[in-house]
């Protein structure tokens, strides 16, 4: 007997509805719109509203509309990738203040974000996407490296009771120690020699020349390297960007794609940011707008606060670090209820843990600085032409006395907004960079195939697809209407999918979804082929659709649980685009499975069940 559980009916509603609803932002195509966010220190205001409105009208632009997105930044919505050129040229000079990126805003009905439904991402050979150019800044990397010397040279020396007047770089690539006592010169050259082989040491008295080889520093840069493009990889991890490409160009370069990105400011910010946390004790505190003397272990900083002068106020903190974003383990954002302030909850690894610990320990009732630490981009005019340079700055952002001994775990407040803790909470996860990347070039990339070769492809499969349901709907009649139902439903779920997982479509997930498309095609054709074999035994018609079902969904899923192997083995071993393929395929399949076996037989069994005798069937 034909039949089919009304719960599956329910079920096959269901998906078909949520199908529908998560697919439907796909129909919304984005516009193409300049994004103006503010750096730490500048605002999103009626003014900067103003600006923009006038540099348009100046440059002949008019846009859709100038709104405020929810994160709070300006959003410039335009009709044409054309006039986003445009506009983004005319923006150009708003200054220090503001990062001015490409952006594709969404149209998406805010019904439909409220369920969190949103469209699918094309990648670079489909739709374009972010291509940026970094260079590590040589000089930077090298003064990290040697800030280390420095301080392991200190270590060795105060742990074994070495006394010393001073430890201090000279030169490139040359670092001298003043001993206290010229007596200890080999007790000190034995230490160094144990604990730093790499350098090259020259005693005289009591002063150590300390060397650094060539083929040293060359190691640094290529460490520095290797080092950022991991930490690049898990930024962009977190970021959530799929199939990204990211490729060392020379010795000091480093090319970045991101497909689909929506957000290239966040983008930019995050990939080249080297914004960390470091914790410092604290020498001087108070007011010391001219400190006279500064005290050979302290270094003045300044708070974020504002002194009666309009000026940041000075502090005078150690030059020694307890615990930085290096020894950071995880890290995220909260909203802190009794300051009123975003913070950042961290949790430090063991050795970071240990030093935050000893510091403690031995400075209960003592202040202890959070210094925020970030590198601004600036663009110079020198001799009329755009220099563009980076500065360090160093903000005290909160000071706060030690109430008792502090371990692995503890907290961070004193961030201006939630979104600065999410972002410093992101970078702190994600690592930091061994030395500071500058962007060198920054574009919007086209489709690498060509606008035209993308429409042919695209307009390939519509029609390979079109070809099979009037195949069907001539050779299979009714059952070819079900078919062709099967099939549409089939692309439906595999396109909602796609959207809800954030999966970034480019030309070889086409090709999987299209083989999919055709292995559903193959699952449908052995269904009705067996319903045919069974209507020649003599069978009854609706016995004979029953039975074709029942005998065709074993070979069926024997046939696609081996194709699913082979796209889990493609998705584990391969990269980039093969990912891509993979994942297009492993959804297809379990999909067209629905869809071919209990699908199309609901509808069959709505058609030709019930308790009425039938005399043939129309396949």
């Amino acid at each position: 007997m034909l039949e089919y559980a009304r719960w599956k009916y329910v079920v096959i509603l269901v998906v078909v509805l949520v199908s529908a609803l998560y697919a439907l932002p796909n129909l919304f195509p984005s516009d193409p719109s300049v994004q103006i966010t503010a750096n730490r220190g500048a605002t999103i205001d009626a003014a900067l509203r103003g600006k923009v409105d006038a540099a348009l009208k100046a440059a002949g632009v008019t846009p859709k509309a100038i709104e405020v997105g929810k994160d709070g930044n300006l959003l410039v919505r335009l009709d044409s990738p054309d006039a986003q050129t445009r506009a983004s040229d005319a923006l150009a000079d708003l200054g220090n203040g503001y990062v001015v990126a490409l952006n594709l805003a969404s149209t998406v009905p805010p019904w439909l974000e409220a369920i969190n439904a949103k469209p699918m991402l094309l990648g670079l050979d489909l739709q374009g996407g972010v291509h940026f150019l970094m260079e590590v800044d040589r000089k930077a990397a090298l003064d990290k490296r040697f800030e280390a010397y420095l301080e392991d040279l200190r270590v060795v020396l105060r742990d074994n009771r070495v006394p010393y007047r001073s430890v201090e770089r000279l030169g490139d690539n040359s670092l001298r120690v003043m001993l206290g006592n010229a007596a200890d010169a080999d007790k000190a050259r034995q230490l160094i020699a144990r604990d730093l082989p790499t350098l090259a040491m020259d005693i005289e008295g009591d002063r150590i020349s300390l060397t650094v080889p060539e083929e040293e520093l060359q190691k640094t840069l290529a460490s520095a390297i290797e080092q950022n493009v991991g930490t690049l990889r898990n930024r962009i991890n977190e970021l959530g960007v799929a199939e990204p490409i990211i490729q060392r160009q020379g010795s000091e370069r480093v090319v970045v794609q991101l497909p689909g990105v929506q957000d290239t400011a966040q983008a930019k910010r995050i990939l080249g940011a080297t914004a960390t946390l470091e914790y410092r004790g604290v020498v001087q505190e108070g007011n010391p707008y001219e400190p006279s003397t500064v005290p050979p272990e302290g270094r003045i900083f300044h708070r974020k606060e504002l002194g009666p002068d309009g000026k940041p106020i000075p502090i005078i903190l150690n030059k020694r670090i307890i615990a930085s974003g290096d020894q950071l383990q995880d890290a995220s954002s909260f909203f802190d209820a009794q300051t009123g302030t975003p913070g950042v909850r961290v949790r430090l690894t063991s050795l970071g843990g240990q030093r935050m610990f000893d510091y403690s320990s031995q400075h209960v009732g003592k202040p202890m600085a959070v210094v925020y630490t970030e590198r601004i981009p600036e663009v110079k005019m020198v001799d009329g032409k755009e220099v563009r340079t980076t500065r360090t700055r160093e903000q005290v952002i909160s000071v706060a006395t030690i109430q008792s001994t502090l371990g692995r775990e503890f907290q961070t407040t004193g961030l201006e907004s939630t979104k600065e803790a999410a972002d410093l909470a992101l970078l702190l996860r994600a690592g930091a960079l061994a030395a500071p990347m500058d962007f060198v070039e920054q574009r919007v990339v086209g489709p690498s195939l060509g606008k035209e070769n993308v429409e042919r492809g695209l307009r390939a499969v519509l029609y390979s697809f079109a070809f099979a349901l009037v195949f069907f709907l001539i050779y299979y009649r009714m059952f070819g209407i079900i078919t062709c139902v099967a099939l549409m439903l089939n692309l439906l779920m595999v396109v909602a999918l796609m959207s809800m997982l954030g999966f970034t479509m480019t030309l070889p997930g086409l090709a999987g979804i299209a083989l999919t498309v055709g292995m559903s095609v193959d699952a449908n054709v052995l269904i009705n082929e067996r319903i045919r074999e069974e209507l020649r035994a003599g069978l009854p018609p609706q016995t004979a659709i029953a039975t074709g079902y029942d005998r065709a969904s074993g070979t069926i899923a024997d046939a696609n649980l081996t194709a699913l192997l082979a796209g889990i083995a493609l998705f584990a071993f391969g990269t980039g685009p093969i990912k891509g393929f993979a994942v297009a395929m492993i959804l297809g399949i379990l999909t067209s499975m629905y869809t071919a076996v209990s699908v199309s037989r609901g509808i069959a069994t709505l058609i030709y069940g019930g308790r009425r005798k039938i005399k043939s069937v129309a396949i």
